[in-house]
């Protein structure tokens, strides 16, 4: 009897444990996937096996763009997107990435703060539930020419990721041309685009000394990822499990935004190491993109 009910029990835990999926966009050796991959760490640890997670990073199992929406069907447990890429959907998304709104860490969290209450609320509307956000560093300027004016960046083909970047180009006499982070040094290398805005860490992971000389160190935006799951696989789980999953991702969060500010002041010495020019922007420039920001 007593064999019978270890047997039973033993069965019954093997049945509970689940191997989830999870989607990334980054790069395996960026900042926010190894912060995903220790959060899968923590997860499976205080799950005791539970819940293990399997991350997929750099667009290898939806493209960007369908990652959110993969997460809300169910074809893939969790997921990180970046927030401002539903800014078409909800204007909300795209605080955090209309130029020197919030410039600093510190605006960056306020900022952030103010968000999360109604991002929590207009994805569970949709049945997904938010975990966690984590900034990336200030954007900067990358090109192959010297910028002083806004007027330098007429007519320039302009890499844009969301909905800001392609209006912001359209302001300032761009064309923007939408491209993902792992196809940047292929689209400079055709042509495709001859500017970007983007952080130093993304400058680093594209190694954009192969194909750009300038880099503006403007601290435009700070725009973040976010960690969501389908509410679905969420409520599969225990309460115990819950838990455990929403404590990692709080430390995940506090990682993370730690690793963003470490990680500026690297990456931008490591464009510079690398031969690439890192230049204070011009007062001139930074008033014009300035005022665009306002029309924003």
């Amino acid at each position: 009897m007593r064999q019978s009910l270890l047997g039973f029990l033993l069965l019954l835990t093997v049945a509970q444990a689940q191997t989830w999926n999870m989607a990334t966009p980054y790069p395996p050796a960026n900042f926010h996937t190894q912060n995903i991959l220790q959060f899968a760490k923590e997860v499976e640890e205080a799950t005791g096996g539970r819940l293990k997670i399997t991350v997929h990073p750099g667009g290898s199992l939806f493209p960007h763009p369908q990652i959110r929406p993969a997460v809300r069907n169910g074809q893939v447990q969790m997921g990180e997107v970046l927030m401002s890429l539903l800014a078409n959907e909800n204007p909300l998304f795209n605080l955090d990435s209309i130029p020197f709104v919030a410039t600093s860490y510190e605006e960056a969290r306020r900022l952030y703060q103010a968000q999360r209450p109604e991002v929590e609320k207009w994805l569970a509307q949709r049945g997904v539930v938010f975990l966690y956000a984590v900034p990336w560093p200030p954007q900067g300027l990358y090109t192959k020419r010297t910028v002083n004016t806004a007027q330098d960046l007429k007519g320039m083909r302009f890499r844009a990721y969301n909905p800001a970047t392609a209006r912001l180009a359209e302001l300032l006499g761009m064309q923007p041309v939408q491209v993902e982070a792992a196809d940047i040094p292929q689209a400079f290398a055709t042509g495709i685009v001859e500017a970007m805005i983007t952080s130093p860490v993304t400058g680093v992971d594209s190694q954009a000394w192969d194909f750009a000389r300038y880099f503006y160190d403007l601290k435009a935006w700070i725009p973040k990822n976010m960690v969501v799951i389908g509410r679905r696989a969420f409520e599969s789980l225990s309460p115990q499990d819950r838990e455990a999953l929403l404590q990692a991702a709080r430390r995940a969060e506090e990682r993370g935004w730690r690793l963003s500010q470490e990680q500026e002041d690297k990456a931008i010495q490591t464009l510079a190491a690398r031969g690439m020019q890192v230049v204070k922007p011009s007062p001139a420039l930074m008033a014009d993109l300035k005022k665009v920001g306002q029309t924003m």
